[in-house]
């Protein structure tokens, strides 16, 4: 197995169509776009991972455009003829040559990964310590903008036993009409459901001191991300002041992130993203700094397809606990697949395939028709 080598390391973007738009504080999404990365080994095996970003450039430094490139100019030559079952070195020599790129390294990790495991015959999960459960609790997003319509949609969610969390995209719109909807929406749906928010960074200090407490005292059990990243005093106050836990997305943008929120008390919860920490191995490194600092933890997504969403869940299933669950519905978002078996969702929960790799196979025609030409 040693000498399994790495034979090629290709980049597919995709672009797949969304049930809807998905609105966010920076940026109003049509559909969605994927990049499939496929690396082929020696032994024949290979191995499939997913870089996808919320709204391109207008969420953070990469596009999907960006990460097709550094990985076909930079990051895939360095691993042509490395060892495929040593994921730890072929990191360590992605990170020696590039800085960030963070999206890009986490589809090849997980590509790295779902090879080795179907190699060996584990699920991902087995490579990463080992499962402590088989399915993981996941929100909902409402994020059309109308109060009555995400009402009725939180409704029907409740009805089939599809989500009991919802989160809510404000922070784009003018302050009170936001907190009026968020509120509302919590009226409506009562204690039969947990309702928080997402700002994504859209208020200044002086709105979150107000909307924190407003929503904090009509029963929002979660604040995600009210201020700005760079203003980490701000951040610090409002987590000290808050009558609702905050919770930091767009502060962590790598592990080193995750440390020095913990250090300067800044959330009370951390949102872990693989594609923002660079793969499956990396966010449990994230994990395991909020562990200690007493911090909770949240199952975060870019929005990924399947491939990128099972990915995050092998790694989330191997945690203690996971207080707020995970908003891995990326894959109910879209109308289309490129996979032969759509991940299975079922009482609330998305369940987690024991199937070696990350369980999943590419539908070559799907794949072939939506790919952007």
């Amino acid at each position: 197995m040693s000498h399994v080598l790495i034979e090629s390391l290709t980049a597919t973007i995709v672009d797949l169509p969304t049930i809807r738009p998905h609105k966010l504080a920076m940026h109003t999404m049509q559909n969605q776009t994927l990049v499939i990365i496929r690396l082929r080994c020696s032994d024949g095996v290979e191995g499939i991972g997913e870089a996808t970003t919320i709204g391109g450039l207008a969420y953070g430094n990469e596009s999907p455009e960006s990460i097709k490139q550094n990985i076909d100019s930079h990051l895939a030559p360095a691993l042509r003829g490395q060892g495929a079952a040593n994921v730890n070195a072929c990191m360590q020599r992605l990170d020696k040559l590039a800085k960030g790129n963070t999206f890009a390294k986490s589809g090849i990790e997980s590509a790295l990964l779902d090879a080795q495991g179907k190699r060996l015959g584990l699920a991902v999960s087995e490579l990463l310590g080992g499962r402590v459960r088989d399915s993981l609790e996941v929100a909902w997003t409402l994020a059309s903008g109308d109060t009555a319509r995400d009402i009725d949609e939180a409704q029907q969610m409740l009805a089939i036993r599809r989500h009991r969390i919802f989160k809510l995209k404000i922070g784009a719109g003018e302050l009170q009409r936001d907190l009026n909807h968020v509120i509302a929406i919590k009226q409506a749906l009562g204690d039969c459901a947990s309702v928080r928010v997402d700002v994504n960074q859209g208020w200044d200090e002086s709105q979150a001191i107000r909307a924190c407490r407003v929503l904090g005292d009509n029963g929002i059990d979660l604040i995600e991300q009210p201020i700005a990243r760079i203003n980490r005093a701000g951040q610090v106050r409002l987590n000290q002041r808050s009558p609702a836990p905050i919770m930091a997305d767009e502060s962590i943008e790598s592990v080193e992130d995750a440390f020095s929120l913990a250090a300067d008390g800044a959330a009370s919860v951390f949102a872990l993203k693989i594609a923002k920490n660079g793969g499956p191995r990396a966010v449990l490194r994230t994990a395991a700094i909020a562990e200690a600092a007493g911090i909770a933890l949240y199952g975060g997504t870019m929005l990924e397809g399947a491939i990128g969403t099972l990915a995050s869940a092998h790694a989330f299933v191997t945690l203690k606990q996971l207080t707020w669950g995970t908003e891995l519905f990326g894959p109910l978002l879209l109308t289309e697949e490129i996979v032969t078996e759509a991940p299975l969702y079922r009482d609330f929960a998305l369940q987690v395939p024991r199937t070696p790799g990350l369980g999943l196979t590419l539908d070559e025609e799907r794949l072939a028709f939506f790919a952007r030409k």
